[in-house]
């Protein structure tokens, strides 16, 4: 069992940050000479500067432009002091990459958004120290914990009265055709994709399996399988985010977040009891103190050391319109629908939340056409 002094978040004394979004596509394309499409490096270019909302003093935060990542920074510092979210402390420095390298002698951990190939073969060539990477096979290991089968086996040990939620590893067409049959709506997910994305939805009425078979079998002689799960009517979006160190997994906060067709819109920045007395309206909280206590008691990662998070949402069984009833039976707690292990804009949040329990806002990312901008305003 290796240990990766990299991963410890909180202990080193100097540390480089790199925000890689792409992460994921770079995760489940496995290639150490990896291009991020168009979007995941304007996202990388426009918010750069996003590690600096959690950098400690002495910190470096490695930049495509540092004249544009200060400039978007003292923005969003400025929109933090007018809302009322928390203050940052410290002065951390900017880099590029450049023939003088973006690791110093100093440098005692390297904290990305996530490790993949494609980072560590580019910071390999930025000038950064062997000893502060991963080993190839270090990063297979993180790789393989990323499948989506890792919620899938977590889902069991989490099931408890007012929880729901199925997951299964399919490799064949008669698979995914005998879980449609029974559930009559289902969700074919690739092993490893990004938000939004490999995503497809089959009905027994409207969309039958022969319509996608194509993707499922590419899917599977790319990636060696896919996850199928039954279609659940949503309510709403939410998470755990966590870190884990030799000592063990450690709950840091609730994510409160929204999505459009999948892909990630915007969080709620608001205290920890605001934001339980938000998600209480729906499910009970001893439910959510039970299902912490057995995602921090029973998930495996290994050797992971580091920041993850765990997806989840509150679906209705039920009526259409009863969806608000917080005494309606038809409301369950789906405990798992993903693991992030990387970094998530839940941490993000939990990093500038407010400290005021009145305090209520939302943090979002906005593309005008040609930029990303991190956004902070009142909630509506």
């Amino acid at each position: 069992m290796f240990f990766l002094s990299i991963f410890i978040t909180f202990a080193a004394e100097m540390k480089l940050h790199v925000f890689n979004p792409e992460h994921d596509i770079a995760l489940a394309s496995n290639l150490a000479n990896f291009t991020a499409p168009h979007a995941g490096r304007q996202l990388r270019a426009d918010l750069g500067f996003l590690p600096a909302l959690w950098a400690e003093e002495g910190d470096v935060v490695l930049v495509d432009h540092v004249e544009s990542a200060e400039k978007a920074f003292r923005k969003v510092v400025h929109r933090l002091r007018q809302t009322g979210c928390r203050e940052l402390s410290g002065a951390i420095e900017w880099i590029a990459p450049s023939n003088r390298g973006v690791c110093s002698e100093e440098t005692d951990a390297v904290l990305p958004w996530g490790w993949n190939l494609a980072l560590r073969a580019t910071l390999k060539r930025y000038g950064v120290r062997e000893s502060l990477l991963p080993s190839e096979e270090q990063i297979a290991q993180i790789r393989q914990l990323s499948h989506r089968r890792t919620a899938a086996r977590l889902l069991p040990l989490l099931q408890m009265e007012g929880t729901i939620g199925e997951a299964f590893e399919c490799t064949t067409a008669d698979e995914v055709e005998s879980l449609l049959a029974r559930y009559g709506q289902v969700v074919m997910k690739a092993p490893w994709s990004s938000s939004g994305r490999g995503l497809r939805f089959l009905s027994t009425e409207r969309t039958p399996f022969q319509m996608q078979a194509g993707w499922f079998s590419n899917l599977v002689a790319q990636q060696g399988s896919v996850m199928v799960e039954p279609y659940y009517n949503k309510v709403k979006d939410f998470g755990m985010e966590f870190y884990v160190d030799d000592a063990g997994i450690h709950y840091l906060g609730l994510s409160l977040f929204h999505t459009i067709n999948g892909a990630y819109v915007g969080n709620i920045l608001a205290t920890e009891r605001a934001k339980q007395e938000m998600i209480s309206r729906y499910i009970p909280e001893d439910l959510l103190d039970r299902i912490k206590q057995q995602i921090t008691s029973n998930l495996s990662l290994a050797s992971y050391r580091g920041l993850f998070g765990v997806d989840m949402m509150i679906v209705n069984k039920g009526n259409h319109n009863s969806l608000f009833s917080t005494l309606n039976s038809q409301l369950f707690l789906h405990p798992c629908v993903e693991i992030n292990l990387r970094r998530t804009m839940g941490h993000v949040a939990l990093a500038i939340s407010p400290t005021d329990d009145d305090v209520k806002r939302v943090m979002r990312i906005d593309f005008n056409g040609i930029n990303y901008k991190l956004k902070i305003n009142k909630l509506q």
